[in-house]
C-alpha cells in the first residue's frame, strides 16, 4: 500500500489514497502507542474551505436530525481566526445549511463533533476518532520469549506484554505422538495472529513428548504437572537467552489450576534465573475469554485439540509442592542432558507476515 508517513509536532500524519482509507484504518488500529486514528481531509488555510470541509465531515457521520459541536485548535497563530472564533464561525454556517433539517447545536452532549486541526501547511478536518491501542511501540521496552500453549491464556498474555512495548519470540511445546499435528497448527496460527498486531512473532517448536515420558516414569503422579513446568521453564530459558530475550511470559492466572497456586509457582520458578512475567495473574476467566475474542485469537484458541499438558495430567495434582520435593521427585532423571537434546532439536518457525 502506498503511504507517506510524517511527525507533524504530537499527531503522525499517515497519507493513503482514497480507495485504500479503510485498509490503512484496519491496520493502524493494531499499531501499539497508537491512541486514537481519525481520517481527515485536508484544506487551504481559508475559513470558507473549512467550512465547506467540516459541513462534510459532520454530514458523512451522521444523518439529521442530530446535535453537534465544533472544536478547533489553532496551531497556526498567523491565521487570522483564534480558536473560539473559528468555532463560532464554522458551527454557524454549519447550523445555516442544517438547521431546517433538525440539526442544533449542543457544546456538552453532541452526539458530532466535527474537529478542525489549524496548522501551517493546511487544516486536517475531521469528525470520527476510532480507538487505538495505546500502549508501547513494540521493541520499546525489550524482547522477551512467551510460553505459548494453544489455549486461550497465553495468547492473552502476548498481547498484554506487546502493548506494554515488550517484542515477541514464543515458544510452543509439541507432545508428537500423545497431539496430533492440528495441536502445532493451532500454535503457528496463534503466533501469527500476534504477528499482526506489529512485528512478528516467530514460534520455535521443542519436541516435548520424551521429556514427559521421562517425567512419568521417575516422577510421583501428584509431582508430574510441577516436573512438566519445571522443565519447560528450563527449555524456554535456554531458548530465550539464546534469542536475547530478557524476559519470560506466561499465560499463568493465580488459582486458575494446580500448577498455578503461588506454592506452584515458587517451586516452579526455582529452576530459572530469569524474571518471568505473568500479565494475566489477576485476571479471571471472562476477562481473559473476552479480550481474546477483541484480539482475534479467541476462535484459534477453542479450536478441539488437546495441548501437551492436557494429555499428562495426573488424578490428584499437588497443589501446595515445596522446592525440596520437586527436587527429589527430577533426582532421578538427566535434567541437564534433557534440555540440551530438546534446545538441540528446536524448530523454528517464521510467521507468515505480520
Amino acid at each position: 500500500m502506498d503511504a507517506a508517513v510524517a511527525n507533524r509536532s504530537g499527531r503522525i500524519l499517515v497519507t493513503v489514497p482514497a480507495d485504500r482509507e479503510e485498509h490503512a484504518l484496519e491496520a493502524l488500529s493494531r499499531v501499539f502507542g497508537i491512541v486514537s486514528i481519525s481520517p481527515a481531509v485536508k484544506t487551504a488555510l481559508e475559513l470558507g474551505t473549512i467550512e465547506r470541509a467540516a459541513l462534510e465531515a459532520v454530514i458523512s457521520d451522521a444523518n439529521p436530525p442530530f446535535t453537534f459541536k465544533v472544536e478547533a485548535k489553532r496551531a497556526e497563530k498567523r491565521f487570522p481566526l483564534t480558536s473560539p472564533e473559528i468555532n463560532q464561525a464554522v458551527g454557524g454556517f454549519i447550523l445555516d445549511e442544517l438547521e431546517s433539517r433538525g440539526v442544533r447545536v449542543d457544546v456538552h452532549r453532541p452526539e458530532v463533533t466535527v474537529y478542525i486541526d489549524v496548522r501551517s501547511d493546511g487544516a486536517y478536518v475531521f469528525s470520527r476518532v476510532i480507538p487505538g491501542p495505546g500502549g508501547l511501540p513494540l521493541g520499546a521496552s525489550g524482547k522477551g520469549m512467551l510460553l505459548l500453549s494453544g489455549g486461550i491464556d497465553s495468547p492473552v498474555a502476548g498481547w498484554y506484554m506487546m502493548k506494554r512495548g515488550i517484542a515477541l519470540e514464543a515458544i510452543h511445546f509439541h507432545s508428537f505422538p500423545y497431539t496430533s499435528e492440528k495441536s502445532r497448527r493451532k500454535a503457528i496460527d496463534l503466533a501469527e495472529s500476534l504477528s499482526r498486531w506489529g512485528l512478528p512473532v516467530p514460534l520455535h517448536v521443542c519436541q516435548f513428548a520424551h521429556i514427559q515420558e521421562e517425567i512419568g516414569r521417575s516422577c510421583p503422579d501428584d509431582m508430574i504437572t510441577i516436573g512438566m513446568r519445571r522443565m519447560m521453564l528450563r527449555i524456554a530459558g535456554e531458548v530465550a537467552r539464546g534469542r536475547e530475550c530478557q524476559v519470560l511470559i506466561t499465560g499463568e492466572s493465580v488459582g486458575q489450576v494446580a500448577s498455578q497456586t503461588l506454592e506452584s509457582m515458587n517451586t516452579i520458578d526455582r529452576v530459572i534465573g530469569m524474571t518471568i512475567l505473568r500479565p494475566l495473574c489477576g485476571f479471571d476467566k471472562m476477562e481473559i475469554i473476552d479480550r481474546a475474542r477483541r484480539i482475534g485469537t479467541f476462535e484459534i484458541s477453542t479450536r478441539p485439540f488437546e495441548d501437551c499438558c492436557a494429555m499428562f495430567v495426573p488424578r490428584n495434582p499437588r497443589t501446595r509442592p515445596r522446592p525440596e520435593q520437586a527436587e527429589e521427585a527430577e533426582s532421578g532423571m538427566d535434567v541437564s542432558g534433557l534440555v540440551t537434546e530438546a534446545v538441540q532439536n528446536i524448530e523454528t518457525i517464521a510467521p507468515q507476515g505480520g
